[in-house]
């Protein structure tokens, strides 16, 4: 049986569309109802659709039969349980029912997932990935359906962006066509920022874009969520399993070597595994032009904080603040820092960078002045030397999906869909292609985001 075959079975098509002006309910509609029949049952065959793939993402056609696999063996392996691997196996188990195994070295969302500050937006340059964070937020506000009842702590808060003039015609692009598929945008004048956001600092700012129906989730729970509804259809989680090596296998896919010695055939696997791809990817040949950040965030309590309860970006300020909760506020940096170790431990947030960021919003709310700050934390960004993410095939049978640059809890809902897709080579959307782990090579960098604030796409 074909993947066209087992998707009409399951109730639809594979992959999200996004190539429609409203991309987002009949998609998120479809896959509730395709979860809520969800198959239990092996994958009868993968095939490739070599006119769906460019060729760098296609490689040999491969037929599995429907006859259970030797132990320890599985068809599709996911190394990594952050956001993205966790989405992957959930769409994997509801769309096509395909158990996945998860490896993963510390607890679900043990790694940077866990430390994200999880805003969710669809505020984007990228077309592509517009299209993706669109879907996404959909989904968050569709959890509890998606996942037969768990909660990801979504709270709409919406998020002013605040940018300096220079950014004007390049905003107002951006927003004609984020309006276009269902993302609204609405694009501020200095007059209209001063009269709807009045507690701002009007210095350096020109234009404003502000999305009503961004907010922000519980990235742990997200996560859970996800493995949870992918468990119950039958995915393993393999929690605390460091992968310490990697072969290439015979017809594609790999060879796990895993901690104590065991070892574990995957037919098709995807490395979701944050800052440790680069390292995962290398023990297969592939030098992936990944670097690691330490990133941080700090928090303050305001008395009067209920006055603001909206996110910004403050662009030429250099810092985001997103509400947490119903007192505090979490603050980061919107500019790259320094490359680290992932291995190292993490240093915490010192007072040094607590007062940097305090600074900033205080610059730009002066009534902040009297604000508390709380503590915070710091966590590692897996970034790509165009701050965009990387997604393809690395060799046969074997994708990435990382260097997602500090902004890619938001588009890991809907992008698992389509990662799942291309693991299998069912059909995806095209723009996926421009993401492709060889862009580098040949001098197809993306552009992303403002500026040096490129962490938001």
């Amino acid at each position: 049986m074909g993947a066209e075959s087992r998707l009409a079975q399951a109730g639809g098509s594979g992959a999200l569309r996004f190539t429609g002006q409203q991309p987002d309910l009949g998609s998120v509609r479809g896959l509730i109802r395709r979860v809520r029949q969800a198959p239990d049952r092996r994958l009868l065959r993968i095939r490739r659709h070599r006119r769906s793939l460019p060729r760098q993402l296609a490689g040999p056609a491969v037929t599995l039969v429907g006859v259970p696999v030797a132990p320890r063996g599985h068809e599709v392996g996911i190394i990594g349980a952050g956001i993205h691997g966790a989405s992957a196996a959930f769409h994997l188990a509801a769309r096509w029912g395909i158990k996945a195994a998860i490896f993963e070295q510390f607890a679900a969302a043990g790694g940077p997932t866990g430390r994200s500050s999880a805003i969710c937006r669809a505020y984007y340059t990228n077309r592509y990935l517009a299209r993706i964070a669109h879907t996404s937020l959909d989904m968050f506000r569709a959890f509890g359906e998606l996942t037969v009842g768990r909660d990801c702590g979504y709270r709409q808060t919406g998020i002013v962006y605040l940018h300096d003039g220079a950014d004007a015609a390049a905003l107002r692009e951006a927003a004609r066509y984020m309006n276009s598929i269902g993302t609204r945008i609405e694009v501020l004048g200095p007059e209209d920022i001063a009269g709807a956001f009045p507690l701002f600092a009007p210095e350096g700012i020109g234009v404003a874009g502000w999305e009503p129906d961004a907010g922000y989730a519980d990235p742990v729970t997200t996560t859970a969520g996800l493995l949870a509804r992918a468990g119950e259809l039958g995915a393993e989680q393999r929690l605390y399993t460091r992968v310490t090596g990697l072969d290439e296998r015979p017809g594609g896919g790999a060879r796990l070597h895993l901690v104590g010695g065991e070892t574990a055939e995957c037919e098709r696997l995807l490395i979701a595994a944050g800052p440790w791809t680069k390292a995962l990817a290398a023990m297969l040949g592939a030098d992936l032009p990944l670097t690691v950040e330490r990133h941080y965030v700090a928090t303050i309590r305001w008395s009067h904080a209920r006055e603001m309860r909206y996110a910004h970006a403050d662009i030429p300020g250099g810092y985001y603040c997103k509400p947490e909760g119903d007192d505090l506020y979490c603050l980061g940096p919107l500019t790259p820092e320094p490359e680290v170790d992932p291995d190292e431990p993490v240093r915490a947030l010192d007072d040094e960078e607590s007062h940097q960021l305090a600074s900033l919003a205080t610059t730009r709310i002066p009534r902040w002045k009297d604000a508390v700050s709380t503590g915070g934390w710091a966590s590692l960004y897996d970034v790509s030397p165009d701050w965009m993410p990387v997604i393809g095939e690395i060799a046969p049978g074997v994708f990435v999906d990382a260097g997602t640059s500090g902004h890619g809890f938001k588009l890991a809902p809907a992008l698992g869909a389509e990662v799942a897709a291309l693991l299998i080579g069912d059909e995806v959307d095209a723009g996926i292609r421009e993401f492709t782990p060889d862009r580098f090579g040949s001098g197809r960098q993306l552009a992303a985001g403002y500026g040096q604030a490129k962490i938001l796409g």
